[in-house]
């Protein structure tokens, strides 16, 4: 599982990985920035990170993650968000013609919820059963 999962990441970092995450890093620096957003900054380089090497990880809640989580995740999905996850989408739609396109395609389908509320979620291997550590 492990080897597949390498020759998955390779693939799909030459295909799409490289752009989709300096894209998220571009976001990240313009958010860091901005000395306000830069937990939204934050959120994007993690967000980068995963998407350039999606297979074999997911995503959890993080435990204790509360209102500020929240409050923060509604800001994201208003100025952000939703436009991550048409970018997400878009870009499946092209990867799904394709046979070998398919595993890519459900990848950017699985990064939709993470684009659209990031904050209060970690990247978690999936060998660890339900995000244990």
């Amino acid at each position: 599982m492990r080897v597949l999962d390498f020759v998955l990441n390779v693939l799909w970092l030459i295909f799409c990985g490289i752009w989709m995450a300096i894209g998220y890093a571009v976001a990240g620096i313009i958010c860091c920035v901005l000395i306000i957003t830069i937990p939204f900054g934050i959120a994007s380089f993690r967000i980068a990170g995963y998407v350039l090497w999606p297979f074999g990880r997911t995503t959890v809640e993080r435990p204790g993650a509360g209102a500020a989580s929240f409050v923060g995740n509604v800001i994201w999905f208003v100025f952000a968000g939703w436009w991550l996850a048409l970018a997400h989408l878009a870009t499946s739609i092209p990867l799904f013609l394709s046979i070998i396109g398919i595993p890519f395609g459900w990848a950017n389908l699985k990064m939709i919820p993470i684009s659209l509320m990031p904050l209060g979620r970690e990247i978690v291997s999936t060998d660890e059963k339900f995000g244990g550590r």
